[in-house]
């Protein structure tokens, strides 16, 4: 039951990430992004993964991790991309 909900919880939480990569692709600046939250949430994220491995429970659920930190690490990249868009417009 706790690796159900868990999953839940991560479903939840990785609903909001291509959301976010969109708006994020479309507003073309970094400004409204964070980039130490964005890392904050790869951090937690891998250490999920870790705790997964770690523990050997080797599960579905790790797959949603990994699936969650893919969509957050595209929102790095977004935001480095993002970055370099908004110093072209300043120079």
């Amino acid at each position: 039951m706790s690796e159900i909900l868990e999953t839940v919880m991560l479903v939840c939480f990785g609903c909001s990430w291509p959301v976010s990569v969109y708006k994020n692709i479309k507003a073309k600046t970094a400004r409204s992004m964070s980039l130490s939250f964005i890392l904050l949430i790869i951090v937690g994220y891998v250490a999920g993964i870790i705790a997964k491995i770690y523990t050997n429970n080797i599960s579905f659920v790790l797959a949603v991790y990994i699936i969650n930190l893919l969509m957050v690490s595209v929102n790095l990249v977004v935001y480095f991309i993002n970055k370099n868009n908004d110093k072209k417009i300043v120079h």
